[in-house]
């Protein structure tokens, strides 16, 4: 088991009883944050708090926990009802550990909390009242886990057993407050993408894909949604970019409609990139915000498109200048779709990997270095880590800027020169991810001319991605097309683009560039 187990929560919503069970269930030890405090200051935790004040305690409480989580021998943590309140506490713990969090009813709480002067936020006035307005207020912290459990009615044994199932999931948490979710990676399990709609307790689905997915993965799909009792639709979309329109958004809103959906209907992408965002940006809009589920059959999809909430369309003007921003409630990416995957796609999709690896970790950049030949040819062993790894990188980045305003857009790294080559070839030339490829090749050299990128960074990356099979070279011709379609990212500010420049390998800050110059170095030579 490669992480601890972190049990959080409301007080007396069992963390402390559940504690010891799954410890000895998963053979680990376990550790009580109250009792490590109360230990540490020789006196009950209730005496401590009135002691150092409620800021004092909390600044405690988060020392001793960060500790507890820096062991690298994993444990089962039981967290007082505060601990995890503090925003970077709570991320180190979803970094560091598998996060449970356990609920009750307020009259449950109320009547388990036993001695009030123990539990100073029930002392004054009703208790059950005050519990509800103090999880009112914790929503959001409370929220941003691996996994919930009410605990009203259900005993120790029968908990136990659903934390141990979820830490085996090992999803990948995308914490957003109350719009947090969980990404599962993994392979040919039906199950896994049946039980994310059913948690949902759907009046209806509304099923989008098309038809180079649905024939290669009918039976998957069927299987995951046989055992769901709510009515569906079944949406077929032309494929590829250049089917990413608002005829494609017409279609899916029309079929939806005309099938009577509700707003307690969830949309469910089952796709590539494209219909991600198409799907996305139907539920968004569909009766004012659809519920969501993306279920991504392509690697770029996995690594990139379906994990953030960025929906939307292309346009005569450009890519992907219509959209919302739109989270989805849940992410199964079965690695068991890349299977019939065309080659060529799964190697574009690497280029999205490239990109995070580069921008972020190095560790991740040297893994590619050293298994392009195995990633290349679809090695199912390396790509699961390389997956996962790439979603927990992406995961990490949209949870402190999730509408890209900031370091998000370190992201787009290799993609305004890359959506600038998709639109001037209307998107038929290049697939995404081989735009990418050439996009990163492309700004490395431009901001290491600036003085901004270290000398040899960019033909490491160019090694790397043709080693992996997408080739980052492009015609001078094909880049004088595309210059036009620079001044159109959307990430334009007046006459300036924000570039993403790499000080080093996983090492990115933002520059502000001319437009004018970003146009002039696409019409010069091609990079080699």
């Amino acid at each position: 088991m490669a992480a601890h187990i972190v049990l959080s929560g409301f007080m007396a919503t069992g963390k402390s009883s559940l504690a010891p069970v799954v410890a000895e269930r998963a053979g680990l030890p376990w550790v009580d944050i109250d009792a490590v405090i109360a230990a540490q200051q020789g006196a009950a935790v209730g005496e401590v708090w009135q002691r150092l004040g409620e800021r004092g305690f909390r600044a405690l409480e988060a020392t001793i926990a960060e500790a507890e989580l820096r062991h690298e021998a994993p444990r089962v943590i039981a967290c007082g009802g505060g601990t995890l309140l503090d925003r970077a506490t709570r991320h180190l713990a979803l970094d560091r550990a598998v996060v449970v969090t356990l609920t009750a009813s307020p009259e449950v709480i109320a009547a388990r909390a036993g001695d009030l002067s123990t539990r100073p936020h029930l002392a004054s006035g009703d208790p059950a009242a005050r519990a509800r307005d103090l999880l009112a207020l914790r929503a959001d912290a409370y929220a941003e886990c691996h996994g919930s459990f009410a605990t009203d009615d259900v005993g120790l044994d029968a908990l136990a057993e659903a934390v141990l199932a979820l830490v085996a999931r090992a999803p990948v948490a995308v914490p957003l407050g109350t719009r947090s979710y969980v990404v599962d990676v993994t392979r040919d399990q039906s199950w896994a993408l049946t039980d994310a709609i059913a948690q949902l307790a759907p009046s209806s689905l509304v099923v989008v894909t098309d038809a180079h997915v649905y024939r290669a993965q009918q039976k998957r799909l069927e299987s995951a949604l046989a055992p769901l009792a709510a009515a569906g639709s079944l949406i077929t979309l032309s494929p590829g970019e250049p089917n990413k329109n608002l005829a494609a958004v017409q279609t899916i809103w029309e079929s939806a409609l005309g099938a009577g959906i509700d707003r307690d209907a969830v949309v469910v992408a089952f796709g590539g990139g494209v219909v991600g965002d198409l799907a996305g940006f139907a539920a968004a809009t569909l009766l004012r915000g659809l519920r969501v589920v993306q279920a991504p059959t392509t690697l770029l999809a996995m690594v990139d498109a379906s994990v953030g909430g960025k929906t939307g369309f292309d346009v005569t003007a450009g890519k992907n200048l219509v959209g919302a921003f739109h989270q989805p409630c849940a992410v199964v990416a079965d690695l068991a779709t890349l299977a019939t995957l065309p080659q060529r796609e799964l190697r574009a999709g690497l280029a999205e990997v490239v990109k995070v690896a580069l921008a972020f970790d190095p560790t991740l950049l040297e893994l590619l270095e050293s298994h392009a030949a195995a990633l290349a040819g679809g090695s199912p062993q390396i790509l699961a880590p390389v997956v996962r790894r790439a979603i927990e990188l992406k995961a990490a980045i949209v949870r402190e800027d999730e509408t890209d305003t900031g370091r998000r857009a370190l992201l787009n790294f290799g993609h305004t020169f890359g959506h600038a080559l998709e639109t001037a070839g209307a998107y038929r030339d290049y697939l995404h991810g081989e735009a990418v490829a050439a996009g990163i090749v492309r700004e490395l050299a431009f901001t290491t001319r600036r003085g901004w990128t270290p000398p040899g960074l960019t033909e490491r990356a160019a090694r790397l991605l043709a080693a992996l099979g997408v080739s980052p070279h492009v015609p001078a011709g094909r880049w004088a097309a595309a210059a036009g379609h620079l001044g159109k990212d959307k990430k334009r500010a007046g006459g300036d683009v924000r570039l993403p420049a790499l000080r080093g390998a996983g090492l990115a800050s933002i520059e502000r560039v001319a437009v004018a110059e970003l146009v002039a170095d696409c019409k010069g030579a091609e990079i080699r």
